[in-house]
């Protein structure tokens, strides 16, 4: 059984589990090659391997012609989209919504007559549908209202559907997780100054048993919409790493907001301790 760990001490995000699914080793033109089979375009990776902190990772980005920055995980609603002014996103940044949106189900039509697997092509359309439902609760919205922005729902198409083709590429077989932290305070978002975690996230904890703690120094969300939903769908247990695994690999995807600390999910891919004996015995015998 080959285990993925996910030490989120600084939460999660889309490009920031990619990027540490990269740094152990996922191949970056394999994992080009894969998302091709989305049949989108627009859009164009960004993958590189640089130090924070003097700490070496990889930090992974999806470059949108029509931005600057990414607007991760952010949905918009019916009710409070407008299309005769820029609107303000959780990155800071205003964009024009003169463009055309994209609902869920436009996006789960996308995914479905793509070229991709059968499990990246389930596992996506699970983690849009937890974002979707959790927007939808929270605006009081039929599911069917909620929409996405159409540059915000490629880059999201984009960072979910290349979580699990990277998943894949990678041969996990089970997921685990220590408890998320997130950041505190409010945040400015679309509809005006949030609290943290903002209330999508909030949302999608009901119902679960996902264990978030919150770091009062850092003022500012680190748990996306997007990589709760990627948590939520992927991770088998909450726990430290199971005294019978063994680490063999360790990796660094980065968060695109600067923090006090470093901004980094940290991964470990792990073997059963009797599996990793033997191979480390077969090297052992090879040198």
């Amino acid at each position: 059984m080959r285990t993925l760990y996910l030490d989120a001490f600084s939460g999660i995000s889309g490009d920031m589990f990619i990027g540490a699914l990269l740094d152990l080793g996922v191949d970056f033109k394999q994992f080009e090659t894969e998302l091709a089979k989305l049949n989108v375009t627009g859009y164009h990776l960004h993958a590189q391997r640089i130090a924070k902190s003097s700490i070496y990772g990889t930090d992974f980005d999806v470059h949108l012609p029509e931005t600057v920055h990414k607007d991760e995980g952010f949905i918009e609603t019916t009710s409070t989209h407008h299309h005769d002014h820029p609107h303000q996103h959780a990155d800071g940044h205003t964009h024009s919504h003169g463009d055309e949106v994209r609902h869920l189900k436009d996006i789960e039509a996308i995914i479905d007559h793509s070229d991709l697997s059968d499990y990246v092509k389930t596992n996506a359309k699970q983690v849009f549908t937890e974002i979707a439902k959790s927007e939808a609760v929270v605006h009081e919205l039929p599911l069917s209202d909620v929409h996405f922005h159409e540059v915000g729902a490629l880059d999201s198409i984009v960072d979910i559907v290349g979580a699990f083709i990277a998943l894949e590429l990678l041969a996990v077989d089970q997921v685990y997780s220590s408890e998320l932290t997130d950041g505190s305070g409010f945040i400015k978002v679309a509809h005006g100054m949030m609290p943290v975690p903002v209330p999508a996230v909030m949302q999608m904890r009901v119902g679960s048993a996902i264990p978030i703690k919150q770091n009062p120094e850092i003022h500012t969300e680190l748990i996306t919409p997007t990589g709760m939903g990627i948590v939520k769908t992927v991770v088998d247990q909450f726990c430290p790493i199971p005294d019978n695994q063994t680490i063999t690999k360790v990796g660094y995807g980065f968060g695109n907001r600067e923090t006090p600390q470093l901004n980094a999910l940290r991964v470990m891919l792990c073997e059963k301790k009797n599996s990793a004996n033997k191979l480390l015995k077969k090297r052992q015998i090879r040198y």
